[in-house]
C-alpha cells in the first residue's frame, strides 16, 4: 500500500487565539510538510484546489512546482483539481510542466470539489457538470496520448491539429478521479477506466465496502490499471489519548469554519465517538492507525492511503510529529503487511524546515 498526505490548506482560525495563520504562513508550512514527508520516504504528497478567500491554495500546480525544487522522490499531486471548471488544455499543460519540473512525478486527482466558487467564477454551467466533467477528461486524457490534438466537443472549442506542449516527461501522467461516496461518481469511474480515490471523512470503514464493489463491478472487462485510494482527516500520537486530546479542538473548529458557522463544534463525547475503532476519522495511537489501515485493506483492498492531518489550524510541530510517526512507525509495518514495495521502508534521518 502507498501512503501520502494531501491538504487543502485551509486557513481557519485557531481554536485558542481566534487568529487565521497567513496565507504566506500556511504555503511556507505546506512547503516544509512536503519537504518532511519526501525525505521520511512517503510515496504521496496533494494539495487541493479552492477558490475561496479562507483557504491558501487556488492553483495546485503552481505550489507543487515549488515542492518539486525541494524534494527528490514523492510523488506530487492535486487533491482535486476541479475539471468540470476548468480547460483540460491549460490543466494538462501546468502538470506537464510539473512533470518537468519534479522530473517525473506529477498526477492529477480530478473532481467535483467541496464547493462551487470555481463554476461561476470562470463562467461554467453547474448544471451540465456531469456532461461536462467526462467530455474534459477524455480530453485531458487524450492530450496526453499525442503532441497535436483534434478535438470537436459540445462545450468548449474545437481543436485542429493543435500543438500541445510542453510534453511531460511521464509517458502518461496518471489521473485519478476524486468521488464522495455516491454510487453515480463509482460506475461514471469505473466507465472510464480511471483509478478511483474515495473520500471517506467519518462513518464505519466498512461501509465503503459496496461503493467500491460497485466500482470494480461496473468496469469494463478489458480496464487495465484500476487502483482504490481512501482519503481521510488523520491525526497520529504518542498514545491514543494523546491523540484525541491534541486534534479534538482543531478538528471541530473545522467544520464549525468550513459550514461557515452552520456546524455547531463538536463536543468531546461526540469527537470520541466519531474517533472510536473501525471509523474512518482516523485518530489515535500508531497501533490504531495500523489496525485500521490494516481493515481498510482486508475490506476495501486498498491501494494508497492519503491522510489529511493539517486541518484546523494545527501547529505546525503537531503536523511534523505526525508526519514523523506515520512514515516510522505505521507506514513500514502497513507496506509489509500489505507487500507493496515502495520509496523507502527505511526512513531517512529528517531535518527541521
Amino acid at each position: 500500500m502507498e501512503i501520502g498526505l494531501y491538504t487543502f490548506g485551509d486557513l481557519t482560525p485557531h481554536p485558542v487565539t481566534k487568529q487565521p495563520p497567513s496565507g504566506a504562513q500556511r504555503v511556507a508550512e505546506i512547503t516544509a510538510a512536503a519537504r518532511l514527508a519526501d525525505e521520511a520516504g512517503l510515496d504521496v504528497f496533494g494539495i487541493g484546489e479552492h477558490h475561496r478567500l479562507d483557504y491558501a491554495v487556488s492553483t495546485p500546480a503552481v505550489v507543487l512546482s515549488a515542492i518539486a525544487a525541494q524534494t527528490k522522490s514523492i510523488r506530487l499531486t492535486s487533491a482535486v483539481t476541479v475539471l468540470a471548471a476548468a480547460d483540460p488544455v491549460r490543466v494538462f499543460e501546468d502538470f506537464a510542466t510539473l512533470d518537468l519540473v519534479s522530473e517525473g512525478r506529477a498526477e492529477i486527482m480530478a473532481g467535483r470539489g467541496a464547493f462551487v466558487e470555481p463554476f461561476p467564477l470562470f463562467g461554467y454551467d453547474l448544471d451540465h457538470y456531469e456532461e461536462v466533467f467526462v467530455e474534459n477528461y477524455a480530453l485531458l486524457r487524450k492530450l496526453g496520448a499525442s503532441e497535436r490534438v483534434s478535438w470537436r466537443g459540445r462545450f468548449r472549442l474545437e481543436l485542429r491539429d493543435a500543438a500541445v506542449a510542453p510534453r511531460p516527461q511521464q509517458k502518461d501522467i496518471p489521473v485519478w478521479i476524486a468521488v464522495g461516496g455516491s454510487p453515480q461518481s463509482a460506475v461514471r469511474t469505473a466507465a472510464l477506466g480511471a483509478p478511483m480515490v474515495l473520500a471517506a471523512l467519518g462513518g464505519p470503514i466498512a461501509a465503503r465496502q459496496g461503493i467500491v464493489d460497485l466500482y470494480r463491478r461496473s468496469a469494463p472487462e478489458d480496464a487495465v490499471g484500476l487502483r482504490v485510494a481512501l482519503a481521510s482527516h488523520t491525526h497520529i500520537g504518542a498514545t491514543s489519548q494523546a491523540a484525541r486530546d491534541t486534534f479534538h479542538a482543531h478538528y471541530s473548529h473545522y467544520w464549525h469554519h468550513a459550514s461557515g458557522g452552520r456546524m455547531p463544534l463538536m463536543s468531546r463525547a461526540q469527537f470520541d465517538q466519531a474517533a472510536a475503532p473501525g471509523l474512518a476519522l482516523m485518530v489515535g495511537s500508531p497501533q490504531e492507525l495500523i489496525d485500521r489501515l490494516l481493515l481498510a485493506h482486508e475490506l476495501l483492498g486498498i491501494d494508497r492511503f492519503l491522510a489529511q492531518i493539517d486541518v484546523g489550524a494545527l501547529p505546525y510541530t503537531e503536523v511534523a510529529a505526525v508526519i514523523e510517526r506515520l512514515a516510522t512507525q505505521v507506514a513500514p509495518v502497513v507496506r509489509k503487511a500489505t507487500r507493496t514495495p515502495s520509496t523507502s521502508d527505511d526512513p531517512l534521518p529528517m531535518t527541521a524546515p
